[in-house]
């Protein structure tokens, strides 16, 4: 014999209902089908008690919707020529209900007993309705009212089933039935003195398991609407995969935090009996779901699921008066049951200073009076402080049989958890192992949950959260190279880099799912207005794990808002350089945020576009050598420039020809000035372990006055034309000494300065092409030849190239 459930969501329309019958045509054994009422008939109902109770009419609204829709149930389900007898029958016991609820309405209040009876009409209107359209379907079917079987006494204010008698009525039953399948309602029974009364949360569970126990069913099959137990919440882990087989051990772990699909409580009638329970989804019968045996999984992973459970506040009970007296840990957990207020978790300093449990946010202020009163002798002497509360929280635990043979697990999720912000108010664990508790923020719910599926279920595919500001010139090259190396990256990288959100100076626009790289501009175009402050709002709300803010601008503003993104967690890469050579307070405060929530802030084109300049210095550092001397070309722009210069052409066409080709900044002035390359030597400074401003370089110009005193483009290039006789001076005097032009950054001793400088034949800079950068580093291990860094130092695709080498050192992290 099998026992079959169908919870709430499985017979919510009656196209469910029909693919109930379809399911169990294909069986052959004796069946006992417990189903639950329609979806949302039990809220509405307890609403409806309410309703009258408070003396309100609305409760008959309430009580036509339901009737309505449980006639309509039967008209589509049944042929017209047999649905009378049905229809007669549901309208008769709606007839009854009302009567219920007129006498709650008339004396203004309802009883326990009366709410139960109103309850429990949901399943017996939904299981005499599937069984008269199973019989129609010459199904051999036939109705059992479970409150003919299961029977229920009082313990200790309660309804507690009486197995002794619940078990005789069953096999009395169910072993002189001739039918082959028996329909039967979930979540109610019968009190021993004749009143129907209810078993509870997952009544409906329990109540198949208490049939599979009674008759020594070969399988409990729990159908809903999810394909079994998963990894994680599928609806917060888009990743989450349904667990293939379970013990019941893990099984109520995590139903016990919070994996809706079973309720704890279910399993314990067929646990003694050793009987298999499977979670099947009745939307998707061919799938296997999870089965759940007494054997425990000895070759499954460690970790087979993570679950949470929201609402929770913590309540904390402190004080130096607990220390050394025995009874205080006793007298706080007597006074919360006492109140019946469910303890979830329980930590206790081994100090015996302090007792800190988790219970549900609902009855928090309940706790917080009843707590103090019973101390109130203690709190008066100042022996223990006033209870403490924290609201807003959830837990979220680790389960697995097998987590208590391998070491480091509590280590490796609380590191996940940290790396990526999430703070961890409590933690606790049982002498078992088979689960890990901690309590956080319940903010920070969806992003631990994933954080910690990406870690331990994942297959290490780390799934990094782009939100780009900037799409440009560098900013559209970026977002190019990721949609092609996307599918490399995942491979063999084993990194998923998607971009939630992008913006330039007039639109932006998110996507949770990821924005499709095929036709971003488009859909950039049509997104909403652009709003710095509402762009840095939304990041934060998403809270996702490994997020990264990408600014490809050049925007003062924008790298104003660095700090903001940091003290979130969230890491930054940036080729624009404002913020590094800012005031190096603002500089070093960005750097100490990055090492305090722990997310890097990585700035490499900053100097020298792609090439690993920075990179390489910070390893110089790091592994104790000591920078000397810094000799340098650090712009592609003013190396393009003068490359391109002679007695042929004019320097406005060059710089004109610069511009247009991406070489320099929008406001070519920048680069020409020498503010840009000024900057890069700052940051080269910095990174070196010296405290420079911009103001103490020394800047050499080669620009007239009147170009240097241009505040727009149209005077600056005209400027140019005008004072053309001064760079082709220049020009000559180089080309007397056999000498090229470059603009020649230098730090040393201390000191930095930038300018334009003759360089003779023989110098490392003299055959420097195109728009190549240079970089000499004089160390105390490279004191007379030095390490030379050399490459294409400007363009779009070598600067987004080296953005996308920071992201994926992030990855890599």
């Amino acid at each position: 014999m099998k026992v079959l459930k169908f919870g709430g969501s499985s017979v919510a329309k009656p196209e469910n209902i029909v693919k109930i019958k379809n399911i169990i045509s294909k069986y052959n054994d004796p069946i006992i089908l417990v189903v639950s009422a329609f979806g949302g008939v039990t809220d509405l109902l307890l609403q409806a008690g309410s309703l009258a109770s408070a003396q309100d009419q609305k409760y008959k609204e309430i009580l036509h919707t339901l009737e309505e829709r449980h006639l309509a149930t039967v008209k589509e389900l049944i042929p017209v020529t047999t649905q009378s007898k049905v229809l007669s029958k549901v309208k008769s016991e709606f007839n009854v209900l009302e009567t219920l609820l007129e006498g709650a309405y008339f004396i203004g209040e309802i009883t326990p007993k009366l709410s139960d009876k109103i309850v429990s009409y949901g399943e017996l209107l939904s299981s005499y309705i599937i069984s008269e359209y199973l019989i129609n379907e010459k199904l051999d079917a036939v109705f059992k009212d479970s409150r003919e079987l299961i029977i229920t006494h009082k313990l200790n204010g309660k309804n507690v089933v009486n197995f002794t008698k619940t078990n005789a009525n069953c096999e009395e039953f169910f072993n002189s039935s001739k039918k082959q399948v028996s329909v039967c309602p979930g979540f109610i029974a019968i009190s021993e003195e004749g009143i129907s009364t209810t078993l509870g949360r997952g009544g409906s569970d329990y109540t198949a398991a208490i049939y599979a126990a009674a008759v020594d069913a070969d399988i409990l099959e729990i159908w809903t609407d999810v394909s079994g137990m998963y990894t994680a919440n599928p609806k917060m882990v888009k990743q989450a995969k349904a667990i293939p087989h379970i013990s019941y051990e893990e099984a109520m772990e995590l139903s016990h935090f919070g994996a809706k699909v079973l309720y704890p409580p279910t399993i314990q009638p067929v646990l003694s009996k050793g009987i298999s329970i499977v979670i099947k989804n009745t939307f998707s019968p061919e799938e296997k779901g999870t089965l759940i045996t007494k054997s425990k999984n000895e070759k499954g992973k460690t970790v087979r699921g993570i679950s949470h459970i929201g609402n929770i506040a913590l309540l904390s009970l402190e004080g130096p008066g607990m220390v050394g007296i025995p009874g205080i840990s006793k007298r706080f957990f007597e006074v919360l049951s006492q109140a019946d207020i469910s303890v979830v978790l329980i930590t206790q300093a081994s100090s015996e200073h302090s007792i800190c449990v988790g219970i549900s946010a609902n009855d928090v202020e309940k706790a917080i009076s009843i707590v103090n009163e019973a101390f109130e002798y203690e709190i008066e002497r100042g022996r223990i402080k006033t209870v403490i509360p924290e609201s807003d929280l959830a837990i979220v635990a680790l389960v697995g049989d097998n987590m208590k043979s391998h070491q480091g697990l509590s280590g490796k999720m609380f590191s996940t958890l940290g790396k990526n912000n999430v703070n961890i108010r409590v933690i606790a664990q049982g002498a078992s192992e088979r689960n890990i508790s901690c309590i956080i923020d319940e903010k920070d719910v969806k992003k631990a949950l994933n954080a910690l599926h990406e870690e331990f279920f994942e297959e290490n595919i780390k799934q990094l959260n782009l939100f780009v500001m900037g799409v440009g010139n560098v900013g559209a090259k970026f977002l190019e190279q990721i949609r092609e190396q996307r599918k490399f990256l995942k491979e063999n990288l084993k990194l998923n880099i998607r971009v939630i959100g992008m913006s330039n100076s007039r639109t932006m626009l998110f996507d949770e799912k990821g924005i499709d790289l095929n036709d971003w501009a488009t859909k950039l175009a049509n997104g909403e207005k652009a709003d710095k402050v509402k762009f840095l709002a939304l990041v934060n709300s998403l809270n996702y794990r490994n997020s990264i803010f990408v600014d490809n601008t050049a925007s003062e503003e924008v790298s104003k808002t660095y700090s903001e993104y940091l003290g979130n967690s969230i890491s930054v890469v940036t080729c624009n350089k404002i913020a590094c050579s800012s005031e190096f307070e603002n500089y070093s405060h960005l750097k100490s945020l990055a090492r305090t929530y722990n997310a890097p802030f990585l700035f490499e084109t900053n100097v020298g576009a792609g090439l690993p300049i920075i990179d390489t210095l910070k390893h110089l550092i790091a592994s104790g050598d000591k920078i000397l001397k810094i000799q340098a070309v650090l712009s592609g722009s003013l190396n393009f420039v003068f490359n391109n210069f002679n007695d042929q052409t004019t320097f406005h066409d060059v710089v004109k020809q610069a511009q247009e080709e991406g070489y320099t900044e929008p406001d070519p002035k920048i680069d020409l000035s020498g503010v840009d390359v000024m900057r890069k030597i700052l940051i080269l400074a910095r990174e070196s372990g010296n405290q420079l401003e911009i103001s103490d370089i020394k800047n050499n110009p080669f620009l007239p006055e009147e170009s240097l005193n241009t505040d727009n483009n149209e005077d600056f290039f005209a400027s140019l034309i005008k004072h053309e006789p001064h760079f082709q001076s220049l020009f000559s005097s180089a080309k007397k000494s056999d000498s090229k032009l470059k603009y020649v950054a230098q730090f040393d001793d201390g000191k930095a300065s930038v300018g334009l400088q003759e360089i003779p034949k023989g110098h490392d800079f003299y055959n420097l092409e195109g728009s190549d950068n240079i970089v000499l580093f004089y160390t105390e291990r490279y004191p007379n030849q030095p390490m030379i860094i050399k490459g294409a130092g400007a363009g779009a695709a070598v600067t987004a190239s080296g953005i996308f080498a920071d992201i994926i050192r992030i990855g890599n992290f």
